[in-house]
């Protein structure tokens, strides 16, 4: 199995909760019940999804992202890298440090 390095990094703490909203579809895709919470790891290097992740598609939940999953290990325990389509850095050329404003529902 390959091997992925890089450095924990904060998060925006919002993953988690769509981990736990759309529960049921996450299960369906991988069988398993995953825990709301994310480790947001920056690569030492690129890392390109296979070709055949588990996709759970925006159309699936009534959403506006697809995001792809791939089982791995950590800390010698099952896992799942989790990774948007939409990388929100590239497309709105954000870079660390830079503010951002993020709506939520009252």
């Amino acid at each position: 199995m390959p091997t992925l390095v890089g450095h924990v990094e904060t998060g925006i703490g919002d993953f988690g909760r769509w981990i736990a909203e759309l529960r049921d579809h996450y299960k369906r895709k991988t069988g398993l019940i995953l825990f709301p919470d994310t480790l947001n790891v920056r690569l030492d290097r690129p890392y390109l999804l296979p070709p055949d992740p588990i996709r759970l598609e925006a159309h699936e939940y009534g959403g506006s992202v697809n995001v792809s999953m791939v089982p791995c290990r950590i800390f010698d325990r099952s896992a799942f890298i989790l990774r948007t389509d939409v990388k929100l850095r590239d497309v709105f050329h954000l870079e660390d440090g830079d503010k951002v404003t993020i709506e939520v529902p009252a």
